[in-house]
């Protein structure tokens, strides 16, 4: 049965839905909230009694992030956060904590695993201490086979004929980064095995193995992959399975994931140490997109009328229902659908013009983790990080190159440490206090003289919503005592949470690729207070705890003057929003969303060694390029267009023996594929490179559904031995697995859904609130005797207006949720359990 269109329409939307929308297929979104917390009671790989823990995050094997090492730590705090957008078929989750060496193998502590039903048992996700089991070899399994099998029957019996093909993705067993992989067939009592390939993840046997059935009761199918050893026993790779039942109803044909050696669970009873994680995985079903207008027709209709007494458009729904971690990812979706919509104005202004004319002490307003607080942080980072990085990035690359030793508070002074800023004599605390003095202004100097002088970088979009901010503000506090309210609510945003937090932890605004050690996040620190007092233009300087603070408010006070002109400047512009403009992307294509140095192979290095093939470059990526130099200020740029990629994998580290490496894949005008290889740093850049590439090209047709993970030298694919270079990849593209940050591409059939998600949430209270007795009176003397808290003192015309806007909102509710009910039958038959696809 297909869904029926909504049965009205609402606003400006008057065209029917076209009989062949109903036939548009249901979309699924899926996203993994990661949060690393800490860890505890963790054991000592060194000799020195402590370790170097970090961890490392996989999705279904693979490595997706890597958080900071905590040196000398056995209860270390990470407090790193990830959001991964993931294909439908994840499985499972798993957190690998290791001890860094810097000589030798890092030494592996323990490791967590999470399959997707442990993760989903909880709406509210997992957020627990958990502790670390042991890693067994053979429970380490990834990969797929490809089996064909078929019951046969003649007139000596039945015949169970199994065609092994190949496998994919295999572990690898061997110091080569490889493994020298085999099949064996169980039935019965039989068993059959096929021939060894050498040296490779990716075997391709196709061989046919035949047994014959054997007197007793029906037998189920094994089938176990085993790593060949000359010397010692042969190392498990993985192992599935088949009851008798399957095989006579529904013979296994295609790709099968390999499994480990069922066993009980060992819990090692905390011996290994313990990590406090946060997940949740987010699913949702997203309809074609018309069945969303209705819904995003109302959302459009709230902003645009008056924000103060509204009480039941979808908005003032959702203001009152959501909190804490949801209402950040409402305000982010919120914020984007909205952008979209070019309605980002007329909707911040809403959300503050109620905030605003519910509070009536000035030194509260914006001060709580409200919608319109959380929306503006979100919309600060969506829309002004290309201007966060340009404004700060110089500095704090300063601040971690440079490592200075900086300290105001005498209680966190060491006099020991600070040797090398003393010239002669004992270090005293006068002389650390002076020097760190001087460094930290030389570091506050060029922020401050940066921001002041970056009215004209800042986005237009940021200084409209600054200055519709500040007239509403300055419209609620007219009062000459409150003259400071106006700056006060435009600097808590733009330096209390979008400089100051960028500055105190640098990676999470995508300023740094690692987190910084305890000295130069103790340095940041002192520098993300200093900002914040500036912003605070100078409110409680002097006052509280921090009184160590003092040597600095000289230059604070300078700079806060110099701050109130920007103020000024940046609301000072002219124009507004356009309501109801054509969506846009999040990012325009020319802006560069990436940059920074790779190393880059040369095209076809006949006779090269693989240290000298590897050449270093300048990449930069916006929405239409991927360009390269040989230094940022080179003009001699190569380029390739984004629109002629067609996959961005990563490559196995026995293709040229070099960690962390990339290719990109493109296609010229002719059809022919060509590939590009680029080295990263370490494992995190080289997934946000991934990520970044494969966001840019989303949009893109004809991707490669297979690749090769190796790379083609002495005439073979060095991943699946194959002799020509033309042969089909033999690993499954990854296009699908993503980094969530700041330039995910808008969506707005995703974010109205989750819109709807929310709002059913509320929908009886909503019923309750306006609805509960449809024939209710609606003179004043009625409203009175009800009490309603809602409608109290409201006249009749806003209480029909307000009744008259919550049936509609019920209504549009209803639909999506018929909608959803419709699609549901056809969404199962279409994932009917088969095997796994290419």
């Amino acid at each position: 049965m297909t869904p029926s269109p909504p049965r009205y329409s609402l606003g400006t939307w008057t065209s029917s839905w076209p009989e062949s929308l109903g036939l548009g297929a249901m979309a699924k979104s899926s996203s993994l909230n990661v949060r690393v917390v800490e860890g505890r009671a963790l054991p000592a790989k060194d000799v020195s009694g402590s370790s170097d823990p970090y961890c490392i995050v996989k999705v279904d094997d693979e490595v997706v992030a890597r958080t900071a090492t905590i040196w000398r730590s056995l209860s270390p705090f990470w407090g790193e956060e990830y959001t991964v957008h993931l294909p439908l078929d994840f499985h499972h989750l798993a957190f690998y904590v290791l001890d860094e060496d810097t000589v030798g193998h890092d030494d592996i502590i323990g490791k967590i695993s999470l399959s997707r039903e442990a993760i989903t048992a909880d709406p509210r996700g997992i957020d627990s201490w958990i502790n670390l089991s042991h890693v067994d070899p053979d429970a380490e399994v990834q990969g797929e086979i490809c089996l064909a099998v078929q019951m046969l029957e003649d007139v000596r019996g039945r015949c169970l004929r199994c065609h092994v093909l190949q496998a994919r993705d295999l572990a690898p067993r061997d110091i080569s980064g490889t493994s020298d992989p085999f099949a064996r067939v169980f039935w019965g009592s039989q068993s059959l095995e096929t021939s060894t390939i050498k040296k490779t993840r990716f075997p391709h046997w196709d061989e046919v193995l035949e047994l014959r059935e054997m007197p007793g009761p029906p037998s189920p199918l094994r089938v176990e992959l085993w790593d060949w050893d000359m010397v010692g026993k042969n190392d498990f790779l993985g192992m599935v399975e088949f009851p008798p039942q399957v095989l006579q109803q529904n013979p296994p044909n295609g790709w099968f994931h390999l499994l480990p050696f069922p066993r009980a669970e060992e819990d090692s009873g905390g011996s290994l140490g313990a990590l406090r994680l946060k997940v949740r995985l987010t699913e949702d079903r997203v309809l074609p997109s018309q069945y969303y207008q209705p819904l995003r027709e109302l959302l459009m209709e709230s902003v645009l009328g008056p924000a103060e007494e509204d009480a039941a458009s979808p908005l003032a729904v959702l203001e009152e229902l959501t909190s804490g971690d949801c209402r950040q990812e409402l305000a982010t979706k919120l914020v984007k659908l909205f952008l979209g919509q070019g309605l980002a104005g007329p909707f911040l202004d809403y959300l503050t013009r109620r905030e605003v004319a519910r509070t009536t002490d000035p030194n509260t307003l914006f001060r709580s983790n409200s919608l319109a607080s959380k929306s503006m942080e979100q919309f600060l980072k969506l829309v002004g990080m290309p201007y966060l990085h340009e404004v700060l990035r110089p500095v704090i690359n300063r601040v971690f190159e440079e490592k200075k030793y900086m300290e105001l508070d005498p209680c966190k002074m060491d006099l020991g440490r600070t040797r090398r800023i003393s010239f002669k004599g004992v270090p005293s605390e006068e002389h650390v206090r002076e020097a760190s003095l001087g460094l930290l202004t030389g570091y506050l100097g060029p922020i401050v003289d940066t921001i002041v002088g970056s009215v004209g970088r800042c986005p237009p979009a940021i200084r409209l919503a600054f200055k519709q901010l500040r007239q509403c503000v300055e419209e609620r506090f007219p009062q000459a005592e409150h003259k400071d309210v106006k700056n006060l609510a435009i600097s808590g945003f733009l330096f209390l949470r979008f400089f100051a937090p960028a500055i105190l932890t640098p990676k999470l605004f995508d300023l740094r690729d690692q987190h910084a050690d305890p000295q130069t996040r103790r340095s940041l620190l002192l520098l993300a207070k200093a900002v914040q007092s500036i912003g605070n233009l100078g409110q409680q300087l002097g006052q509280g705890k921090e009184l160590w603070m003092a040597p600095l408010h000289p230059f604070l006070l300078q700079s806060i003057s110099r701050v109130r002109d920007f103020l000024d400047q940046l609301v000072d512009v002219d124009g507004k929003e356009e309501p109801g403009g054509p969506a846009r992307a999040l990012v325009p294509p020319s802006v560069t969303v990436r940059e920074g140095y790779l190393l880059k192979r040369k095209e076809e290095p006949a006779g090269l060694a693989t240290r000298f093939a590897f050449k270093k470059r300048y990449f930069r990526l916006s929405g239409e390029m991927l360009s390269y130099s040989r230094s940022p200020e080179c003009q001699t740029r190569s380029s390739m267009p984004v629109s002629h990629i067609r996959a961005v994998e990563r490559v196995d580290e026995g293709a040229f023996q070099l960690p962390h490496v990339m290719q990109v894949v493109t296609q010229d005008g002719a059809g022919a594929l060509h590939t590009t290889y680029l080295q990263c740093k370490n494992v995190n850049e080289l997934n946000q490179w991934l990520s970044a590439l494969r966001k840019a090209s989303a949009p893109n047709p004809d991707k490669l559904a297979a690749w090769h993970p190796g790379a083609f030298r002495s005439a073979h694919w060095t991943c699946c031995l194959q002799a020509e270079r033309s042969a089909a990849g033999c690993s499954r593209t990854h296009s699908a697995v993503t980094l969530g940050d700041w330039s995910d591409p808008l969506d707005p059939d995703a974010e109205t859904q989750m819109v709807y998600r929310q709002l059913l949430l509320g929908r009886d209270r909503l019923r309750m609130k306006f609805l509960e007795d449809s024939t209710l009176d609606t003179t004043p003397e009625a409203d009175t005797e009800k009490g309603s808290s809602a409608t109290e003192g409201a006249c009749p015309a806003a209480l029909a207006h307000q009744r008259e806007a919550a049936a509609r909102l019920l209504e549009v509710l209803a639909d999506l949720n018929q909608a959803h009910e419709e699609f549901q039958p056809q969404e199962q038959r279409k994932v009917a359990p088969g095997p796994l696809r290419p």
